[in-house]
């Protein structure tokens, strides 16, 4: 967020009247100011840079990629920008790709004007939008249908504690919940977990959660 206060946003959408219906919609807050759009994912890449927005609100369809990519670029970039995906479509596996790409919010395009307001100032906080019983649901979805072999050769970098706390990640239990499951104090599992996102190139508990859905099975 800028010194003044304001929002900064950036709006990634291939169609012309959805990005002026956004901006409209967006502009009724006196403190969001547009500071760019883009009708592809590679001038969203390139030209958030030096519009140095607080927001990007993201199209997931694009015909030169996906909104996905382009948050994925974008952040790998600058990662104090916050990305909020915007889609017609319910895709539980663009919403894996959203949480994985470090996305800090899915939202639906026929979302009400003051809502999309409220998102955009939520994820600007620094805050997740990712809706937690949707979330859930694509990672049960994604457990079930398995996709243990594409993460082998980063799972055989982890410790067996690693691997361990993972699981539990998986399983969505809090700090404490993991404690009580490996003995560990509080502080030393949250010191653990905040490696372990760092080894697996995360920054967010969500992204863990989402990937250990792949390779995990419910921890009894």
């Amino acid at each position: 967020m800028s010194e003044n206060g304001h929002i900064r946003v950036f709006l990634l959408d291939d169609h012309e009247a959805v990005r002026r219906g956004v901006n409209k919609l967006l502009s009724v807050d006196p403190a969001i100011e547009i500071v760019g759009e883009a009708a592809t994912a590679s001038e969203a890449v390139d030209r958030v840079p030096a519009a140095h927005p607080d927001v990007a609100v993201l199209d997931v369809r694009l015909p030169d990629g996906s909104g996905v990519e382009a948050c994925r670029e974008i952040r790998s970039q600058d990662r104090s920008v916050k990305c909020l995906m915007l889609t017609s479509f319910a895709d539980d596996e663009a919403l894996f790709d959203a949480v994985m790409a470090g996305a800090a919010g899915y939202v639906p395009k026929v979302i009400r004007g003051d809502d999309l307001i409220t998102a955009v100032r939520e994820v600007a906080a620094g805050h997740s939008l990712l809706d937690p019983v949707a979330t859930a649901q694509v990672i049960e979805r994604l457990r079930e249908g398995g996709g243990r072999s594409e993460h082998e050769e980063r799972m055989a970098d982890l410790t067996g504690q690693e691997r361990r706390f993972l699981d539990l990640i998986g399983e969505g239990l809090t700090n404490r919940q993991i404690g009580e499951h490996t003995g560990l104090a509080e502080k030393t599992v949250r010191k653990n977990v905040t490696a372990l996102l760092a080894k697996l190139g995360m920054e967010q508990r969500t992204q863990a959660q989402a990937y250990a859905s792949r390779l995990t099975k419910p921890v009894p």
